[in-house]
């Protein structure tokens, strides 16, 4: 039910918003000098569905998702799917390196909270932990861009590699990516810290609380081990799940991220089918995104039986 909602309101909201592909590519908007007649709209109107009755293009839509055809851009002249493929793998990208980030700092930094909980140090950790998490990822990525990037000049100001580079070897390369790809990894990492730091503490707070942890202090152990071993390991189980519902949400930020950067991603392609009101490209990012964050929650859900026998 929640996917079919989804994708009637992937086929409906591109055609509310005002214009449609060919007025805008006969206009001079965006730069595009590619004109038409009114004889060639309607005759790529007619090609496309688009002349025919809403419900009509609804039915059609719909049967041909069934049949798995995506469509065929309108702007881009290929396959939906090829095209988002293209860009998809540059989105995972800095989507997995951001959740990996986030959640390993965020559980260490929120243990060292819990373990030290009420102090100085938990105090001020959490106050600026919260401020951090109440600022908007793309407010985050276009201060990096103008500190880091504009002023300092330590990182590329947009792309995800050299334009025309040539390479001497292949390390390069992939130096080249990484070194194009932190900043949005940092701030999408910076963005998400805040729920993995939160959820970590809470949990570990209860944890700290068992029997078994008064055991493990009485044994003499070190902090670190009672911390890292002990108490991190029973307390990992919602961290854990989170990191798959993360997943899915994420795919949200990473959008106006990679708007931010130029970065080529799902994001940025989705700001261009917009611009030009490419319906059809429009709607298979929406439906990537909505089957990702699905999907991810899916396994969530998996995961967390598997970890904890007492939910099934």
């Amino acid at each position: 039910m929640t996917f079919f909602v989804i994708i009637t309101l992937n086929f409906f909201i591109p055609r509310l918003m005002p214009g449609d592909p060919f007025i805008f590519l006969s206009s001079s908007e965006g730069q595009i000098t590619t004109t038409y007649s009114e004889e060639q709209i309607a005759k790529y109107k007619a090609y496309y569905g688009l002349d025919k009755p809403m419900v009509v293009q609804y039915t059609s839509y719909i049967t041909n998702l069934l049949k798995g055809n995506i469509g065929y851009s309108i702007y881009y002249n290929n396959s939906v799917i090829n095209i988002i493929g293209k860009r998809m793998l540059w989105t995972v990208s800095i989507v997995l390196a951001a959740i990996l980030v986030s959640c390993l700092i965020g559980t260490v930094l929120g243990s060292l909270s819990a373990w030290y909980r009420d102090g100085v140090f938990d105090k001020v950790l959490y106050s600026f932990i919260i401020a951090i998490s109440e600022i908007p990822a793309f407010i985050i990525g276009i201060v990096f861009l103008f500190i880091l990037a504009a002023k300092l000049g330590l990182f590329p100001l947009s792309g995800g590699m050299k334009t025309f580079a040539n390479y001497s070897c292949f390390a390069d390369h992939i130096t080249d990516i990484l070194h194009h790809a932190f900043l949005p990894v940092l701030t999408l990492s910076i963005a998400r810290l805040g729920e993995f730091y939160l959820l970590s503490r809470n949990s570990m707070v209860s944890v700290l609380t068992k029997d078994y942890m008064r055991t493990a202090r009485a044994k003499g152990l070190r902090n670190r081990r009672i911390i890292f071993r002990h108490a991190l390991k029973n307390a990992m189980l919602p961290i854990v799940t989170r990191i798959f519902l993360s997943l899915g949400s994420v795919f949200g930020g990473a959008i106006l991220v990679e708007n931010v950067f130029n970065y080529p991603g799902v994001g940025h392609l989705m700001r261009e089918a917009v611009m030009v009101r490419d319906y059809v490209l429009i709607q298979g990012i929406f439906l990537f995104v909505a089957v990702t964050v699905l999907t991810m929650n899916l396994l969530a859900d998996i995961i967390y039986r598997r970890l904890d026998p007492r939910v099934s």
